[in-house]
């Protein structure tokens, strides 16, 4: 078991050098051509450019680079675009459905895509996303019903990738728009992909493994929250998640990696009610978070006894306008970590400006935000890239490998029968259980509760054929989880 922890700590070490470029390109810009702009944090400091690409955007932005810094592939909600900047092959036709039609040139959602690399393999990618299918004219309340996943092979085209599988649905259901995020497992491989059900206080979540994407899982924690924007942001430890709206206030919860668990929920309902484009982002250090509500910046320190009673405003809005535009107020609004270690802040209104806070692991006003300090070639509608911590690895806290189940559920879990034949087995055998309408998940454990295997049980199944042949003779348990159902059963290896 060292050895395993030791070549998985060894091998977060080199991802993190291999991967360091792939979150270094950030693109924002303005619908209806009125330009975009690049900033590079390849090399530190942004370097930063006019970018005369086709697409258009809003809110809605998700790319990724390769290890060298060399953007690979982007979208705006509505396509996908390639290194060329044209529709990448296959890639057109993303979130089908009205709402589409409705802003061809780029989604009003923040965090409304979110890309992966499969784990295990650096060629395969996967983007995450959702639409408003039931929207009012701008989705700042709006209703996703799908979630989806599209699948990228940058080994197709010549190496400017296709899209293999598109808008494969992962869950029917009533989800808030956007606020899809990503965090590592804790072995450092592994993604877990979280999103929120619209009107409860319940967190969908999904597994990606390098054979699946297993869920969805169920958890009910904290405010329940009718439909919103806002944002919400994992720590870039991983162990921090906060999610914060104006309609609903700021919810601030310790992350389990290893079994996807939320706990230790904070709520602060006590934030002014100002409506328009909020939300919060973490310190690089993880011990603050940092929460915008257009006119005024707070700080809380995670590391106090009393979160909420640590909560200090350090920006209030300095009234100034976008020049020649009077009527403009380059206002605080959606935050964004960046590779340089500062944090940037969008400005609400299309203006061509970023704020910045300079120094967001220090405490206090010594973090220093820079108001409109950050100016851009053109205008820019509140866009900013959805980059999850790509370099997250192993928690050595849990020895890299942990084996906790990830039965999530909201407590209410009902147990129905399960049979194994044959039993006692040499290896192979199959489960029969009763169907179930969505996907489930399957774990075996050995007698000491370590996690032996893990697979994914497909919706409307009643079968499922089994190989533990790798395995040592000996009483083996079989566990299987779907939202709010699960099954059990004693195997015997011979």
């Amino acid at each position: 078991m060292k050895q395993i922890v030791i070549t998985m700590i060894l091998w977060s070490l080199f991802l993190k050098l291999e991967g360091q470029g792939v979150n270094n390109i950030w693109i924002t810009g303005y619908n209806g051509g009125l330009g975009e702009a690049k900033l590079d944090f390849y090399n530190g400091n942004p370097s930063i450019n006019p970018y005369n690409v086709p697409m258009d955007f809003r809110h809605t932005h998700a790319n990724i680079s390769d290890s060298a810094g060399n953007l690979l592939f982007y979208t705006n909600g509505y396509y996908i675009a390639d290194a060329t900047h044209d529709t990448m092959q296959n890639g057109g036709g993303i979130n089908p459905g009205a709402y589409a039609n409705f802003v061809p040139d780029g989604f009003l959602i923040p965090q409304g895509a979110l890309i992966v690399p499969k784990p295990g393999n650096s060629n395969i990618y996967y983007m995450f996303h959702n639409s408003a299918d039931a929207y009012p004219i701008i989705p700042n309340n709006s209703t996703s019903f799908k979630f989806y996943v599209t699948t990228i092979d940058m080994n197709l085209n010549g190496g400017l990738g296709a899209v293999t599988t598109k808008n494969v649905v992962l869950l029917n259901d009533s989800m808030n728009v956007g606020k899809i995020v990503g965090c590592k497992h804790s072995n450092g491989r592994d993604w877990w992909i979280i999103i929120h059900r619209v009107n409860t206080n319940k967190y969908i979540k999904f597994l990606v493994l390098p054979t699946s994407i297993l869920g969805p899982y169920f958890q009910n924690i904290g405010t329940v929250r009718v439909d919103d924007a806002g944002q919400a942001k994992f720590s870039s430890d991983g162990n921090k998640y906060a999610y914060y709206h104006y309609y609903n206030g700021l919810d601030i919860m310790d992350f389990n990696r290893c079994n996807g668990n939320f706990s230790n929920v904070i709520s602060d309902f006590t934030l002014p009610y100002i409506q328009g484009n909020v939300g919060c982002e973490f310190s690089p250090n993880s011990q603050f978070l940092y929460v915008s509500n257009i006119e005024k910046v707070y700080q809380y320190d995670l590391s106090s006894a009393n979160i909420l009673a640590s909560r200090t405003e350090v920006a209030v809005w300095d009234s100034f306008h976008q020049p020649n535009f009077p009527a403009l107020g380059v206002y605080l609004c959606l935050p964004q970590l960046a590779p340089d270690g500062r944090i940037y802040i969008t400005t609400g209104n299309g203006t061509t400006y970023f704020g910045r806070i300079e120094y967001p692991d220090s405490l206090g006003m010594a973090c220093t935000i820079a108001q409109h300090s950050v100016l851009l070639p053109t205008f820019n509608f509140n866009t900013l890239p959805n980059h999850p911590n790509y370099f997250l690895g192993c928690d050595t806290t849990l020895g890299c490998i942990c084996a906790i189940s990830t039965g999530i559920n909201d407590g209410s879990s009902q147990n129905i029968a399960a049979r194994a034949s044959p039993n006692p087995t040499t290896g192979f055998f199959t489960l029969q259980f009763n169907v179930q309408s969505i996907a489930g998940t399957l774990e075996i454990y050995d007698v000491m509760g370590n996690l032996m295997m893990r697979d994914y049980v497909a919706p409307w199944s009643q079968f499922k054929k089994i190989d533990i042949s790798n395995m040592a003779s000996g009483i083996y348990f079989g566990k299987m989880q779907w939202e709010n159902t699960a099954a059990s059963v004693k195997i015997v290896k011979e």
